[in-house]
This record gives structure tokens, sequence and C-alpha cells, in this order.
């Protein structure tokens, strides 16, 4: 089930109507009072959330989201007019997934709906990494460094375990895009160095094994266990 939070009756309705019509169920909601008593009863797959609400934000709903176990790994979408870069970072950085600037196709979201079910659809057994103090454990998504836990976003845990699947190899900034967030940018954008900044912040004193390579991009450094 696809949830999608949106006060525009006519985009709620169309957005329902064709994501049902391509197979993936889904309901709508128009104001964040009858949303959290419904994700009480049954969480969804993945949320379509607008920014723009009456009685509470997008943005506020999304960090509430994200400060509660049962949702803080929720595939969520944000809907909105905003089309700035400094909108779109603000988003991904309060642990969005994905960004969908209005007006908008209907089958583009779909494909934007589609990609991100798979990519966080969970692997049969992924197996742990572990390089020097920092070990990141796929099958349950959690990150321990010098032997604490560490809490990441959603697209946060995906950077960090390319780049520790790949130890020393570098990737650019347009090959992170493509890998992590599966779409291209429209213009320049600074997500993916907001993630690796935040990310450094997190790993504490393992953040410096997120190597920056200057004019290029990142890669991961440190001896595997």
């Amino acid at each position: 089930m696809i949830y999608i939070l949106e006060d525009d009756d006519s985009i709620r309705e169309l957005v329902v109507y064709s994501l049902n019509s391509a197979g993936l169920p889904a309901a709508g909601f128009a104001r964040p009072s009858e949303f959290w008593p419904q994700l009480q009863k049954e969480l969804p797959q993945l949320l379509i959330l607008d920014i723009m609400l009456p009685e509470e934000d997008g943005i506020h709903i999304l960090d509430r989201l994200r400060s509660q176990s049962q949702t803080e790994k929720l595939p969520i979408i944000m809907l909105t007019a905003k089309t700035s870069e400094f909108d779109q970072v603000y988003g991904h950085t309060h642990g969005a997934d994905d960004y969908v600037a209005k007006p908008f196709g209907m089958m583009a979201l779909i494909a934007r709906v589609k990609a991100l079910l798979r990519r966080t659809e969970t692997d049969g057994s992924p197996s742990a990494i572990t390089i020097g103090s920092l070990s990141i454990f796929p099958d349950q998504r959690q990150v321990k460094a010098d032997g604490h836990p560490v809490a990441l976003t959603y697209k946060e845990f995906e950077v960090l375990y390319l780049l520790m699947q790949h130890p020393g190899m570098v990737f650019t900034r347009e090959q992170l895009q493509d890998k992590i967030w599966g779409y291209e940018f429209i213009g320049e954008s600074r997500t993916v160095d907001v993630h690796i900044r935040t990310l450094r912040q997190k790993l504490g004193g393992c953040g410096h094994m997120i190597e920056t390579v200057r004019g290029v991009g990142y890669r991961f450094t440190g001896d595997v266990a």
C-alpha cells in the first residue's frame, strides 16, 4: 500500500487513480489529521508527502516519521511546488528519499515510485562489512562506529554501504547520484556533498574514512578487517 498526503483534491485523486491503475495499491489523505490515525492501523510501503499542507507542514511530518522507530526507514517521496536546489537539499537532509517538483507527469512519478520500491527491497542475505572500527550490517540496516550504533537516514546508509562495498574505489558525484538516487538531478546539486558531510559528522572518529578526492568525488579508505 502506498499513501499520498496531499491537500489538493485533483492532484491527490489523480495520483491515487494512476498508482492503482499501475498495479500499485494506493490511498490518499487530504490532511495530517486523517493520515496519522491510518498510519497507526497500517504502515505503507511508501509515502508520497506534500510539503505545503494545512495543520502541519510536510517537513515537520517528515521529522516526526524519521524520529519514530516504526517509520524511521519508511521510503518517502516529497511532493511540492518548490523547485529551488535549496529546497531539494533541505528535504533530502531531513531524510526524504526522493523529491518531485510540481507540475509533474504521472508516468514519471510512477517510475520514481517503482524505482524507490526496488531500492528498498531487502536483499536475501547481504553480508556485514567491517573496515577498521566501522561496521555496517545491511540485513539489519545498522551501523556501528567504534562499537557504538549510529543512526543514519535511508540515503546516508545507502551512500555509506556503497562506499564500503568498494573500499579504495573513487566514485564521482554523478555516479553516486545515479546509483543512490537513481535519476539525474536537474542542474547543479550539492545533495551528495551534504550527505557526505552529515555522514562524516555522524560517524565521529570514523568520519575521516570517507575521503574527498579533489576534483573527482569520494572514496572509502581503511584496512578491511
